[in-house]
C-alpha cells in the first residue's frame, strides 16, 4: 500500500518536470542568417524516388523465370549494357523496379561481386535526382567519392553515377537523372 501512495507523488514530480521542460525558454546561440545560407549554399538539386534495387544473380535466366513464372511479375527482355559490363532484366513492381544484374564478360564488376557472393545478392540502390550534374558537383564538394569522374549513360538511357559505398554507409548508391 505504501508503494501505491508513492506512485502518485512520483508521477506528480514527473509531470512538474515535464511542465518545466515545456515552458523553459531554450538558449539560442547567435547564428547569423548569412552564416546559415553559406553552409547550405551550393548547386541546387533534389533527391527523388527510389528507381530500383539491383540484385546480382549468377544465373540470369533462372532468376528471370522465378520473378516471371513463380511471382508472376512483369519482366523486361535481357538488355546487354557493354559500357557497364552487365546484362540486365528489369522486374516491374509498380511503385519501383528490381534490376537483375549478370556479368557481361569476365571484366564485369558483377563478376567480381559474384565471386565473393556465389548465390548473388543485393548490389546497389538507385535513386533519382533532378539535376545529376549539380548533384555530382555538390557531392564532390562534400568529399563524397564517386566510382567514375563523370556520369555515364545507364540502362534507362539516362546519365548515372555510382557513389562509393565507404562514403554511403556501406551501400553502393547509384544516382540517375530523373
Amino acid at each position: 500500500m505504501a508503494g501505491l501512495l508513492k506512485a502518485p507523488a512520483a508521477a506528480a514530480g514527473a509531470v512538474g518536470l515535464f511542465t518545466r521542460l515545456q515552458t523553459s525558454t531554450p538558449k539560442v546561440n547567435a547564428f547569423s542568417t548569412s552564416q546559415y545560407l553559406h553552409q547550405v549554399a551550393g548547386p541546387v538539386w533534389n533527391l527523388g524516388r527510389l528507381n530500383h534495387v539491383a540484385i546480382a544473380v549468377p544465373d540470369l535466366e533462372k532468376a528471370t523465370a522465378f520473378y516471371k513464372n513463380v511471382l508472376r511479375a512483369q519482366v523486361s527482355e535481357v538488355v546487354p549494357i557493354p559500357e557497364h559490363g552487365v546484362s540486365v532484366v528489369f522486374v516491374n513492381l509498380g511503385n519501383t523496379k528490381m534490376e537483375l544484374l549478370h556479368p557481361l564478360g569476365n571484366n564485369s564488376p558483377i563478376a567480381g561481386f559474384l565471386q565473393k557472393n556465389k548465390a548473388g545478392g543485393m548490389h546497389h540502390v538507385c535513386i533519382e535526382v533532378d539535376n545529376i550534374n549539380a548533384a555530382v558537383m555538390d557531392l564532390k564538394e562534400k568529399k563524397i567519392r564517386s566510382l567514375s569522374e563523370d556520369p555515364k549513360i545507364g540502362a534507362h538511357g539516362k546519365p548515372v553515377i555510382f557513389l562509393h559505398p565507404k562514403d554511403c554507409g556501406g551501400v553502393l548508391v547509384e544516382l540517375e537523372q530523373a
